[in-house]
């Protein structure tokens, strides 16, 4: 385990192996072993990330993602956990995201909380993820596509 300069770890485990670089935010969430966290990530709590993932620089995942092992988060990335965001409301509640075993999300990605990415997966970049990627399947600019071997 190493962490870089001026990041805020807070009531975070870590598994064996995993890295978090410079100016990252963790509070009460849970990363897997292995794993490589870049500079200015944002991870809310009771966040679950599983092993062998590389989130990218500048992503934010807020409290209700949950990231299960092999996957990849590119760089500023962004998961939502509110479906109708208001200020300082007193009944809100989180709205949970699962992205499954070896998806990967593109740059620049927004991700509407309450949808799944499926096993292997993949978002292109600059998506608008508003609904379910089937597993296996290619999603970029609001379609999805049948993956082809790479």
């Amino acid at each position: 385990m190493s962490v870089g300069e001026y990041s805020t770890l807070n009531k975070v485990v870590l598994g064996e192996g995993t890295v978090v670089w410079n100016h990252c935010n963790l509070y009460g969430c849970e990363i897997g072993r292995n794993c490589r966290i870049a500079s200015f990530v944002e991870i809310g709590r009771n966040v679950k990330i599983g092993d062998n993932c590389k989130i990218e620089a500048g992503a934010f995942i807020p409290e209700g993602v949950t990231i299960e092992s092999d996957c990849f988060v590119g760089p500023h990335v962004c998961f939502t956990n509110d479906l109708y965001p208001k200020a300082l409301e007193a009944n809100w509640k989180v709205t949970e995201t699962l992205i499954k075993r070896g998806a990967s999300v593109g740059a620049n990605s927004t991700v509407l909380c309450g949808v799944v990415i499926g096993r292997n997966a993949l978002v292109g970049c600059g998506s608008l993820v508003l609904r379910d990627v089937p597993d296996n399947m290619v999603f970029r600019g609001g379609e999805v596509f049948d993956r082809k071997k790479v």
